[in-house]
């Protein structure tokens, strides 16, 4: 048994929280490393090394795993999936799609065979992404995923489609497939611009926020839950965040140091500059949370915001021995938290790390 499975146990057991999804990570937009800013040719992506972190994934027993899109780098999101969907056997995946870069009816055929091939285990994660070659202003591109969304369940729910938009002017039918067995996988959602959160709140059902203060995650779920009543809905939050986890906090802070201990800051500048988002509203956040951060850039107990420093986007980590990983999971979960997608450098040996401190002694469940 680790160090802390018996106090792991006890705190469990004494904190009644409803079960929440645990996701992790594939790196199919070539972010993994050994060193944060460092490309190995080992870790970059391809179908074997991503498929590998899938497969460890689900051994390891969590719940879903998120396989993100970028146009620039990496590999193909939808084709890993259609191939990684024949190979696992009890794992969700989480497939993002860039609305900006596809036929709407076209998608939901690709969203229905795949979710057939995994016996109804897809769930998607919506980006209003661009056109590439092509910029959008935010409410425009906004107003785009909208009618992506609604296209979507119009289709996968099997029912014929009249949409007539500023984007797309579609009269069809469902395809037969979807007539037949009609099922809309969960879709999630994030952003942290006043158009963002509407998309979310009218229609998708779980919406991802990166990490921030503790105070600011509470008000983020009760804007969150208000404008999905608003809208005559529900909505879960989730947590996009990466983890180190050790048997001690010592050995924990000396691991994300390491990570950044061959970062020079005109890289890690370079790096965040190079993103397609890095003028959004939530890059801006991460940005701002890493510099109220103090000198060890810990912005609150166990949260650390190194991991900025060298990516944009999801920029901190929730550092600490088992204990306190732990503590700092379920204490997100009472602040309304129903799921997390986690992450760690690199990839593979950090999921099996949290699978074996952490994972076993959390009450969790696919949604």
């Amino acid at each position: 048994m680790v160090r802390g499975a018996r106090s792991l146990a006890r705190r469990t057991d004494a904190v009644t929280l409803k079960p929440c999804e645990i996701s992790w990570f594939s790196a199919l937009c070539d972010d993994d490393y050994e060193y944060l800013g460092q490309p190995d040719p080992k870790l970059q992506s391809s179908w074997e090394h991503c498929r590998n972190i899938v497969l460890g994934a689900e051994e390891g027993g969590f719940d879903n795993v998120l396989l993100p899109s970028g146009y620039a780098l990496g590999i193909d999101t939808t084709a890993f999936a259609a191939a990684i969907a024949a190979q696992v056997r009890r794992i969700k995946l989480l497939m993002a799609v860039r609305v900006g870069e596809l036929w709407p009816a076209q998608l939901a055929r690709q969203i229905a065979t795949i979710d057939q091939i995994l016996g109804g285990r897809l769930t998607v994660n919506i980006i209003s992404s661009d056109l590439p070659g092509e910029t959008l202003d935010g409410a425009a591109r906004y107003e785009r995923t909208d009618e992506a969304i609604a296209i979507l369940r119009t289709l996968l729910a099997g029912q014929p489609l009249d949409h007539q938009g500023r984007f797309w002017n579609l009269k069809l039918d469902a395809p037969r497939m979807l007539q037949q067995a009609p099922r809309v996988p969960a879709l999630y959602f994030g952003g942290l611009s006043e158009p963002a959160r509407e998309t979310a709140a009218k229609g998708c059902d779980v919406y991802l926020m990166w990490p921030d203060r503790m105070d600011a995650v509470k008000d983020i779920v009760a804007d969150m839950r208000a404008r999905a009543a608003r809208h005559g809905r529900t909505i879960r939050c989730g947590y996009r965040v990466h983890v180190v986890v050790r048997e001690t906090e010592s050995e924990a802070r000396a691991a994300a140091d390491r990570l950044l201990s061959k970062l020079d800051a005109a890289q890690g500048a370079a790096i965040r500059a190079k993103s397609l988002d890095s003028q959004s509203v939530g890059v801006q956040a991460q940005a701002a949370l890493r510099e109220a951060s103090a000198s060890d850039g810990y912005v609150e107990d166990n949260l650390w915001t190194g991991i900025g420093r060298a990516r944009s986007g999801c920029g901190a980590a929730i550092v600490g021995d088992p204990d306190q990983v732990l503590a700092k999971l379920n204490a997100y979960r009472a602040a309304g938290i129903d799921a997390f997608v986690l992450s760690g450098y690199p990839h593979a040996r950090e999921a099996d790390l949290f699978a074996r401190y952490v994972l076993p002694h959390i009450d969790h469940a696919p949604f």
